[in-house]
């Protein structure tokens, strides 16, 4: 049976289910992010819109408690050459920086835009910033670069847990299964 929290040489259930379900969370909101702004201004764009900051604020908040989790767990150990522990250690960090600051720099973008971030209709996030139309664009573009940088250590953590599997052979990836 598999235990709740990780353990010296395995991630426990918890964690691998927070692993998994941000994955497929940030992936598909990369996805549509990418896809709607690319569509002209129609109702369709606006929806899409909507959809992308509430789930986007999804993300905040499970990562909140993700890294809670995280800190009051143990790590478990990598059996991997230094340089490659540190370099797994470094894309784990990236991660968690592109996780709050993503949402983080959306939620900027929105308060400066003057437009309410609600929460699946349950309720309005307050604004972090009142309107502010020169301070809109920067946070347009920190928003995208920093889904960029999220693709590039999403494919770089894909690629290395890909390596480890076939060519090294070793368990790093089977850990992060069920």
């Amino acid at each position: 049976m598999m235990q709740l929290k990780n353990t010296e040489t395995h991630f426990g259930l918890i964690s691998i289910l927070f692993h998994w379900l941000m994955a497929i969370l940030l992936i598909a909101l990369l996805a549509l992010g990418l896809y709607m702004v690319r569509l002209p201004l129609s109702i369709e764009k606006l929806r899409l819109y909507g959809w992308h900051k509430e789930w986007g604020m999804l993300a905040l908040l499970l990562v909140i408690l993700r890294s809670i989790w995280r800190v009051s767990n143990i790590i478990p150990h990598l059996e991997i050459p230094w340089w490659e522990a540190l370099a797994a250690r470094t894309v784990h960090f990236a991660f968690y920086v592109f996780m709050f600051a993503i949402p983080l720099t959306g939620w900027l973008m929105t308060s400066s835009s003057g437009l309410p971030v609600s929460f699946f209709g349950w309720f309005v996030f307050p604004d972090l910033i009142s309107s502010h139309t020169d301070l809109i664009h920067l946070f347009k573009k920190t928003h995208k670069w920093l889904g960029y940088g999220l693709i590039a250590a999403i494919i770089l953590h894909v690629c290395a847990a890909l390596k480890h599997h076939f060519i090294d052979k070793d368990d790093i990836l089977r850990r992060m299964f069920l």
